[in-house]
């Protein structure tokens, strides 16, 4: 198994912990992980400002440092979205069709393809209240949507019952998007903020001490409007819990 890891542009700027930990925590499940240096974005931001032209370069770019992996992984279910979904701008030859088909979010990998039962060195005692990526949760199914009568699923959760001393936090409303939506935060700033601030108060009321999710992004924009409220909820992704952080 030829495994990429992919590290989406604002995880490596501003939050280079969660790449590390992705490669720890793969590496600890016995993955043997590539690291393609010449990897920059995957073209999301373009494409969700409408610049779909524009993006064509990234997305090829994308290709070429990805292209053979028989599996591509990443810790950014919008990312992972955008590749699989709508990675359109580059002309659709094999190797594009190849590289979308082979994209997977960190939390799918682990869930679906690795089976993963255990992670015996994941210890956290705290209570931790789940965000689950709008794109993460209604693009690639990591959980079943609250507005859809299915069973209830969660990938996520899944894996973090599995660790030592977790506890969950229950929202009142936990599909509700954090408002961030990547460029969204920055062209509708008052509306995006005010999402924030009921995304942030729900999950005070829920007596969370730590909220995690796959997608920093979302995350950034959380604790930023919880630091603006005075709230003293703590943030941290997935991965660094699944590969043994205790905070």
């Amino acid at each position: 198994m030829r495994v990429a890891l992919f590290v989406p542009c604002y995880v490596d700027e501003f939050h280079p912990e969660v790449g590390i930990a992705t490669l720890e925590l793969l590496e600890k499940l016995g993955v043997d992980v590539e690291y393609p240096p010449e990897q920059t974005c995957c073209g999301q931001p373009m494409t969700n400002s409408g610049c779909h032209e524009e993006s064509a370069a990234t997305e090829a770019n994308f290709v070429r440092n990805f292209a053979g992996y028989d599996y591509i992984v990443s810790p950014s279910g919008s990312c992972t979205h955008h590749v699989r979904a709508n990675m359109d701008a580059v002309e659709q030859s094999d190797a594009v069709k190849e590289v979308r088909s082979r994209s997977f979010e960190l939390i799918e990998f682990l869930h679906d393809i690795l089976k993963v039962e255990a992670f015996p060195w994941a210890e956290f005692p705290h209570k931790v209240a789940l965000h689950n990526n709008c794109n993460a949760l209604r693009g690639l199914n990591i959980a079943s949507m609250s507005e859809l009568r299915v069973p209830f699923f969660s990938k996520p959760k899944s894996l973090l019952e599995k660790v030592k001393g977790l506890t969950f936090a229950e929202l009142e409303r936990p599909d509700e998007c954090c408002g961030f939506g990547g460029t969204f935060s920055v062209f509708e700033e008052g509306v995006s903020t005010a999402m924030g601030y009921d995304k942030v108060q729900d999950q005070y009321r829920s007596g969370a001490e730590y909220v995690t999710s796959s997608d920093s992004s979302c995350m950034m924009h959380q604790q930023g409007c919880a630091e603006r409220l005075g709230l003293p909820l703590k943030y941290i992704h997935i991965a660094q819990i699944l590969n043994g952080a205790r905070e």
